[in-house]
C-alpha cells in the first residue's frame, strides 16, 4: 500500500541503494562478504548505516554503545561519526561474528576507537555501572532480549542521549503478531509509546527504526 504517495517498488529500492548512502570499498566488502552468510538478513541497509553515522555526527557523540554487532557494518558507521576522542563499545554474543567484525573494523581504520565485548548482552550491560555513561546507543540484537536491553541501556544513557532500536516493525507482523519476536516487539513498541522518561519517534526506515531521546 502506498504511503504518502510513495509505493515501495524494486526500482525505488534500487534507486535508494544507489543514491541513499555514500559507501566505500571497506563497507562494500563487508556487505559482499556478509551476503554469502545464512544470516545475511541481519545486515543493516546502506542507507540505515549512513543515517547512524549522520546522527552520531549531529549530536557530537563521544561515548557510544552497540548491542548486537554482527559483522561490523553498523559499528564502522557509528565509529566514523564519533567526535574526536570518542569511543564505541560493541556487545556481541558470537565470538565468530565478533572476529569477523574486528577484521572489518581494523580494515576501516577505526579500531583505535572500538572495543568489542563478547558474551550475552544482558550480562555485558549489567557489568557496566548503571550510571549515565553513553550519548548514543544502537540496539540490533535478538528480539526476545529487547525489553531487557531497553531498560539496561536506558539506565546507562546521559540525559539527552539518543537510543535507536532496529526491526521494530518486524516486516509488518507487529500489526497482528503471530511469532514470539513480533509479540515481544509489539509489546515494547507500546511500552516506549507510553514511556514518559523519553521522547520517541518510530520511522518506517528499513524494517522499522525507533528513535528514543532520554529526557
Amino acid at each position: 500500500m502506498a504511503r504518502g504517495g510513495i509505493e515501495i517498488t524494486d526500482d525505488l529500492l534500487s534507486y535508494l541503494g544507489r543514491f541513499g548512502a555514500r559507501t566505500d570499498e571497506v563497507l562494500e566488502r563487508v556487505r559482499a562478504e556478509t551476503a554469502t552468510m545464512p544470516s545475511a538478513v541481519m545486515q543493516v541497509a546502506p542507507d540505515q548505516g549512513a543515517l547512524l553515522e549522520l546522527l552520531v555526527r549531529l549530536i557530537d557523540v563521544r561515548d557510544a554503545l552497540e548491542v548486537g554487532t554482527f559483522t561490523g557494518y553498523s559499528a564502522i558507521c557509528i565509529a566514523r561519526g564519533l567526535a574526536e576522542g570518542g569511543r564505541l563499545t560493541c556487545l556481541e554474543i558470537s565470538a565468530d561474528y565478533a572476529a569477523i567484525a574486528q577484521r572489518h573494523i581494523d580494515a576501516a581504520g577505526v579500531a583505535d576507537r572500538v572495543e568489542i565485548r563478547v558474551g550475552p548482552a544482558d550480562e555485558s550491560l549489567e557489568a557496566i555501572a548503571a550510571t549515565p555513561a553513553f550519548d548514543f546507543a544502537f540496539i540490533d540484537a535478538d528480539k526476545p532480549g529487547y525489553p531487557a536491553y531497553y531498560e539496561l541501556v536506558l539506565a546507562r544513557m546521559r540525559p539527552g542521549g539518543l537510543v535507536l532500536l532496529d526491526n521494530m516493525l518486524q516486516g509488518g507482523c507487529v500489526v497482528a503478531p503471530d511469532t514470539e519476536n513480533a509479540r515481544v516487539v509489539d509489546a515494547l513498541n507500546r511500552k516506549i509509546h507510553a514511556d514518559e522518561r523519553v521522547d520517541m519517534a518510530m520511522t518506517i526506515s528499513a524494517d522499522g527504526l525507533t528513535l528514543v531521546r532520554v529526557r
